[in-house]
């Protein structure tokens, strides 16, 4: 945010400089620039003042979206708070600004990498405090990554460098989160108070699915059982209240529907008049007609277009949906849910086409025209299988030869730099764009890309390390290409507070403070000189 580094600098110095005068000597320790520099590297002193900040700011990209749908959001899944840190540290250096760059808190890899169960499956077994104790984790990351950017300006402006624009233009890491509760962990009272603690932690935006709470399944797994709108109303509810309980007026509420690939529910829901939302619930159940002699003891049966019919009921007790109703039942879930008070909606695909989710997305449009859309460009889909599949149709249908490409086997290396492979990685390059501007997409995000990244990496550091490249694994594939492209973690001591903590002392203890960086710290060695060595050929010897 432009400007808030010094406004905040001058107003909290005269704050200190009010306070010593009212204390007098017993504070005369005290040094109001250096406490005045502590308050200004920590503008956000507890989660809702986060809550606050970052519902503002995506309230007003959520208007920005609805003038120019090119103007779409994104961000990545992080499961630990210094993931978060380096991708916002990566989003200003590479990017200049984060205008735009969300945070995503995925309960699929709370549930595999954050559980004290250990590694769980995304099925809502992990502890609630999981959740809310990560967004708390990320905001701690991303504050102190504030702390020690402005603290290098500040140590860069004492020494007599001209950073004065730097600071007066500094733009926080602090950026919106979009936090998953998955379908709330019980019943609308236990997602009231787990909404709170999350929103007590910073969270300014949750994202809260239609399924059964004990039945949760990951939104691309099978077995899924939604529930009725009732009681899905009821936990919209219950998120609503928290945020307004906590002061958090313009919170946001992401209505994720499972209905697309959910062949099941646990519950009839109970219809007070025809056609109301219980009755179009009911009107997607599966039944068989039959007269009163065919039923049999304690069976279930509903009154249909005057007729009896008996809804189809497995053996474990669940209502089975007709066969094709699906999409129907994830427009009534969308308009419902914007009619109770969701701010965005997000629809769970079994592939990332474009023209399908706009299908769906300009029929709930009919009935809210500035519906929004948040999109899982999920790790689960194989996406280079999906848009050579899609290329392949288009070819297809322009008359091209096609004879070459085995359809059956599009993901075959074989296909690499073909005229098929290079069509369906542009379709791929666009499909952010071209979802913001066909299918009402307004924020894009990758649930799970630093779980598949670390595992990625660890394979390439292990295969050298362990083998015949020994060291030079690290260092060629790790820490030179950290130097080389300047990424903040070479200096790690740095990193983690090291320089930070090092002017604390000094202001705490003024010369008697014992620090870590003096000249035989060894992160020296990372340290940039201001002109870079010309490289010169070796001299050869005749």
């Amino acid at each position: 945010m432009k400007n808030f580094a010094q406004t905040n600098y001058g107003s909290a110095l005269q704050t200190v400089r009010n306070l010593k005068e009212k204390y007098g000597a017993t504070w005369n320790a005290v040094q109001p620039e250096n406490a005045a520099r502590m308050m200004a590297q920590n503008r956000f002193k507890t989660g809702l003042d986060i809550a606050k900040y970052t519902a503002g700011i995506m309230r007003k990209d959520m208007a920005a979206y609805d003038q120019d749908n090119s103007q779409y959001t994104q961000s990545l899944g992080c499961w630990h708070g210094f993931v978060a840190q380096q991708k916002m540290i990566a989003v200003k250096k590479h990017h200049k600004t984060t205008s735009k760059r969300y945070l995503y808190l995925s309960g699929w890899m709370v549930a595999a990498l954050r559980s004290e169960f250990g590694p769980l499956p995304d099925q809502s077994m992990h502890e609630k405090t999981a959740v809310s104790g990560l967004i708390e984790e990320i905001y701690d990351f991303l504050r102190q990554a504030d702390a020690i950017e402005l603290n290098d300006l500040y140590r860069r402006l004492k020494n007599g460098e001209d950073v004065q624009a730097a600071l007066d233009n500094f733009e926080t890491h602090v950026v919106p989160i979009i936090a998953d509760i998955d379908a709330g962990f019980g019943n609308e009272e236990a997602t009231y108070l787990l909404a709170k603690k999350m929103i007590q932690a910073g969270a300014c935006a949750i994202q809260i699915e239609n399924q059964v709470s004990d039945a949760k399944q990951c939104g691309h797994q099978d077995g899924k059982v939604t529930v009725p709108h009732e009681d899905y109303i009821a936990k919209l509810n219950a998120v609503r209240y928290a945020f307004l309980e906590l002061g958090i007026d313009d919170g946001i509420i992401v209505a994720r529907t499972d209905s697309e690939g959910a062949g099941l529910t646990q519950k009839l829901p109970v219809s007070q008049e025809p056609g109301d939302l219980a009755s179009q619930y009911l009107a997607f159940v599966e039944a068989e007609e039959i007269d009163i002699s065919e039923a049999k003891e304690d069976d279930v049966l509903l009154k249909r277009d005057g007729k009896l019919v008996r809804p189809m009921r497995l053996p474990n007790g669940l209502y089975k949906f007709k066969e094709g109703s699906n999409i129907d039942r994830v427009v009534l879930d969308c308009v419902t849910s914007l009619k109770n008070g969701a701010d965005l909606l997000w629809i769970e695909t079994p592939t990332p086409n474009v023209k399908q989710i706009a299908h769906m997305v300009n029929r709930v449009k009919e009935v809210v025209p500035n519906a929004k859309l948040v999109y899982n460009n999920s790790p689960s889909f194989n996406w280079t299988l999906n848009f050579r599949n899609q290329a392949y149709d288009d070819m297809l249908a322009l008359g091209l030869n096609m004879e070459a490409y085995n359809k059956n086997n599009l993901m075959d290396i074989i296909y690499d730099g073909t005229e098929l492979s290079k069509r369906a990685d542009e379709k791929i390059k666009t499909f952010q764009i071209d979802g913001a501007r066909e299918a009402g997409i307004f924020h894009h995000l990758i649930t799970l890309p630093t779980y598949h990244t670390t595992a990625l990496h660890m394979n390439d550091l292990t295969e050298g390390y362990f083998g015949e490249e020994g060291m030079l694994a690290y260092v060629k594939g790790v820490q030179r290409q950290e130097i080389r492209k300047s990424v903040s973690c070479v200096k790690h001591q740095r990193m983690a507070g090291s320089d930070l903590g090092d002017d604390h002392k000094s202001f705490f203890a003024g010369d008697k403070a014992l620090k870590a960086g003096g000249e035989k710290n060894t992160s020296n060695q990372f340290e940039i000189p201001s002109k870079e060595a010309k490289v010169k050929e070796p001299m050869v010897v005749a």
